[in-house]
């Protein structure tokens, strides 16, 4: 399951705190850590209320106690299926977003956040101690590399993925 290509599709994994191996919130960490869009659901024999309030802190959809209904069940996974679209959608622009950053060189990363900030081409070349006309290629290079044909859709794009590591 760590290794699974995430490009299939929108998913949910509904883990038992025991598993084989190691427990589903040892999972639950390690799918995190990696990045994985899909939303998780847990179910256990033998819950804790602080196992549960560490499944939910770390983002967890439910966590469900045995035995528990099937209609219940059904209901949450009929809910979480459309929350793993949604995540699945944003991880795909996150991934897609963090490929055209590779694209960009050194200089290009680091007039890429003065841009984002709003700086006009004059403010970068004054910043990085270049002329205007080589701060104004830069951002040329950036919207071309990024894909972007807006400053707002450039600001939109790394300031919704920020937190991805795009401008760090």
């Amino acid at each position: 399951m760590l290794d699974a290509d995430l490009n299939i599709g929108p998913a949910c994994l509904l883990l038992d705190i025991s598993l084989p191996e190691a427990t589903g919130l040892e999972l639950q960490s390690t799918l995190g850590q990696r990045g994985h869009p899909w939303p998780v659901i847990f179910m256990t024999g033998f819950g804790t209320i602080p196992m549960s309030v560490q499944a939910m802190k770390a983002g967890a959809v439910e966590f469900l106690t045995k035995p528990f209904n099937d209609d219940q069940l059904l209901d949450i996974l009929r809910t979480t299926r459309q929350r793993a679209a949604t995540a699945f959608e944003q991880w795909q622009r996150i991934q897609s977003a963090r490929q055209r950053a590779v694209l960009l060189t050194p200089r290009e990363r680091e007039v890429l956040p003065l841009i984002v900030a709003g700086l006009s081409n004059k403010h970068i070349a004054n910043r990085l101690g270049t002329s205007e006309v080589t701060a104004k290629v830069h951002r040329k290079h950036i919207m071309e590399k990024m894909q972007t044909r807006s400053l707002v859709s450039l600001v939109r794009l790394v300031s919704g993925d920020m937190h991805v590591g795009i401008l760090g």
